[in-house]
């Protein structure tokens, strides 16, 4: 497994980052490439990647800031090509746009992706009109809840417009892509934590629908939350970003986060960036910034521990939520990130609009987390 990664401006400037000195741009079977959706559409950068990396497949995400090696990005495009000597990859995609259910995605899995040799999936999915836990459902579902699944929903910064993904092609709206990794060679690790500390109650959720809430025990829902809020419900539905849910679909499941997408004064209602089933536990929980910055080294160490020796390859997919509590602390989350990773494991990711991930305390294949910092590790033997 060889591995290079470079920057590329908004002129299509390039400059190689990091590059293993046996490094052959040809063999390079896959690229992931992440920058901010107006720097994408101005750059256009997929004709320069193909002509760099000519029989690699090429997958291109916006985000809301991009992880590089060194820092983290919101100027540059961050492209890291992956030459894998012993791992075979398959790319399936589909247009949302044009298939309005999240099942057609599972059809087109089952076809192009599912072999008994299939050891994990990586997820690059649109992030304005995709339900994020359907998508993790039809996942799981097609996967029989045996195969490990990463990943992360495009960003659009903070602009919330439109996000774009691509395969073999430059980022275009409404597309989702599904990469499978196959062999025994290849080694993966993973790591997810939050780092939100819970306040009041845990209440159930009464009355629910998808990922619209409308009450929690006997009370409105919006109501119970500004009361907890107290000053900051003032500030909504800004402040929300502050302020998720930890949610849990029963009594003994582990908790994830919901991030609150907007609130309906009349309903007195939320609406979610994932499911919050009725009968599901919930409580309020608040950022602590240093729990926070602890949390991405104690994820990327999580990741670590699955592997006898250091990954050649980190992907962090961390929460546009994180990125605006965080502030100007932001590059301590990626301090601690690479703290964790040592200097022997490359570095690349994105700010994201959900993450995809197992939770491995439950043996759970696949989650949507909301204001997570999500680590996959990658190395082949």
């Amino acid at each position: 497994m060889k591995l290079q990664q470079i920057k590329i401006s908004d002129k299509n400037q390039s400059e190689i980052i990091f590059s293993n000195p046996d490094f052959l741009a040809a063999q390079a079977n896959l690229v992931l490439v992440f920058g901010e959706r107006v720097i994408l559409e101005v750059s256009m950068p997929y004709a320069q990647l193909k002509e760099l990396y000519p029989n690699a497949q090429i997958v291109i995400c916006s985000t809301a800031g991009q992880i590089s090696n060194n820092t983290i990005e919101s100027e540059n495009v961050i492209a890291t090509a992956i030459a894998f000597e012993k791992t075979e990859i398959k790319v399936a995609e589909i247009d949302l746009l044009e298939n309005n259910s999240i099942s057609a995605l599972g059809e087109v899995i089952k076809k192009e992706l599912l072999s008994e040799d299939l050891k994990s999936l990586l997820v690059i999915s649109e992030g304005s009109y995709v339900n994020g836990s359907e998508l993790v459902n039809e996942l799981e579902k097609q996967t029989e809840f045996k195969i490990p699944i990463f990943g992360g929903l495009a960003g659009d910064n903070l602009n919330f417009e439109r996000t774009l993904v691509g395969f073999n092609a430059d980022g275009s709206e409404g597309k989702i892509v599904v990469i499978g990794f196959y062999g025994d060679a290849i080694h993966l690790g993973y790591g997810c934590e939050g780092g939100w500390s819970d306040f009041g109650p845990e209440r159930e959720v009464s009355v629910a629908e998808n990922n619209i809430v409308y009450k929690i025990g006997d009370r409105f829902a919006l109501d119970l939350y500004k009361e907890y809020l107290g000053k900051y419900a003032n500030d909504l539905p800004g402040s929300a970003l502050y302020f998720p849910l930890s949610m849990k679909e029963n009594k003994h499941s582990l908790p994830v986060v919901r991030t609150i997408l907007s609130i309906d004064e009349n309903r007195k209602s939320m609406t979610f960036a994932g499911n919050v089933p009725q009968g599901s536990f919930v409580r309020l929980m608040k950022g602590n910034v240093d729990k926070l910055i602890d949390a991405s080294y104690s994820a990327t160490m999580d990741s670590f521990s699955s592997h006898s020796k250091k990954p050649k390859l980190a992907l962090v997919v961390s929460c546009v939520g994180r990125k605006v509590v965080l502030g100007d602390r932001i590059e301590e989350e990626f301090e601690s990130v690479k703290e964790a990773s040592g200097n022997e494991t490359l570095i690349c990711g994105f700010y994201s609009y959900g993450e995809i991930a197992p939770v491995v305390d439950k043996n759970k294949t696949c989650e949507l987390h909301n204001q997570t910092i999500a680590v996959l590790t990658i190395m082949e033997e």
